[in-house]
């Protein structure tokens, strides 16, 4: 039997991925206008950041009890083999209530053949995990196999971040409000990266064409054969800046496959429009 995928919306896949693919998608919750919509399925990235221009701040949730109990049930009773791949649990409690569900759906269903992995990714980092997998698993990988792979992609996969506007960090606590109210008086922007799974400042930089400079200098010093890799980049609805940043990959590095999406509902509303988020392997997999 194919192994089946499951992931959370931190991922930031399309949607359209899910529906084309063995992979279910579980939307993590997005509160704007005292409403709560899940991510991807019930409101879009767009949305979220038309309403954040327009000084709407949204806040977040994680996936509920219930919803991962009940997709732990149905994988017992159908005797489906599965792997959960888990949002970084330093940047959500998601994982941690997966783990806990699955330990309960266990009590009733001992059949349960489910792996949960905290990839300690985020955004398309993540996704690119997730891709991968579903890819092997399409091919009949085992689900030692497609385990391994799991694992060896969320441990080398570099995230490089840049923001617009420092506000929505100091609104989730990631800088303070003083370091967001003089950083948007210099032009300063941060290049940010992912380090076991937290979101850590890595360098400030005046001005947006120093940002890119920057980036691709990153990408040199720390991403190998990065022409026989896919590169992802996410945006926070600044698609010409993620397509400009694809263009100056395939020149400098001579990169054949970009993957570029939104910066999704939920992450989205912690990083702010204008986002830039780059991912690619520091690693390639043996085989």
């Amino acid at each position: 039997m194919t192994v089946k995928i499951l992931t959370d919306s931190g991922s930031d896949l399309p949607l359209q991925f899910f529906n084309d693919g063995n992979v279910t998608l579980i939307p993590l919750v997005v509160n704007l206008d005292g409403q709560a919509y899940e991510d991807l399925t019930s409101i879009q990235p767009k949305e979220v950041y038309d309403a954040m221009r327009n000084g709407k701040a949204p806040t977040t949730s994680q996936v509920s009890p219930a919803r991962f109990k009940e997709l732990f049930t149905n994988l017992a009773k159908e005797n489906q083999p599965a792997i959960y791949i888990a949002f970084s649990s330093e940047l959500s409690g998601t994982y941690q209530t997966a783990v806990m569900m699955k330990t309960e759906v266990e009590e009733e269903f001992q059949n349960l053949d489910l792996t949960i992995i905290d990839t300690k990714c985020a955004s398309l980092g993540e996704g690119l995990v997730v891709k991968a997998a579903a890819e092997l698993a399409a091919k009949g990988g085992t689900k030692e196999e497609i385990i391994e792979l799991v694992k060896f992609y969320s441990t080398h996969m570099e995230h490089i971040f840049t923001v617009d506007n420092l506000e929505y960090l100091a609104r989730g606590g990631r800088i303070s409000k003083a370091s967001a109210f003089v950083g948007g008086l210099l032009n300063i922007k941060p290049i940010l990266n992912v380090e076991d799974g937290k979101l850590i400042p890595l360098e400030k930089i005046r001005g947006k064409k120093k940002v890119n400079k920057r980036i691709l200098e990153i990408m040199e010093e720390r991403g190998v054969d990065l022409s026989k890799q896919t590169i992802g980049i996410s945006h926070g609805d600044v698609e010409d800046e993620a397509l400009e940043l694809k263009r100056l990959f395939e020149e400098k590095f001579g990169c054949k496959s970009v993957y570029i999406n939104y910066v999704g509902a939920v992450i989205g509303s912690h990083s702010g429009p204008g986002t830039i988020a780059i991912f690619f392997l520091n690693k390639l997999p043996s085989n």
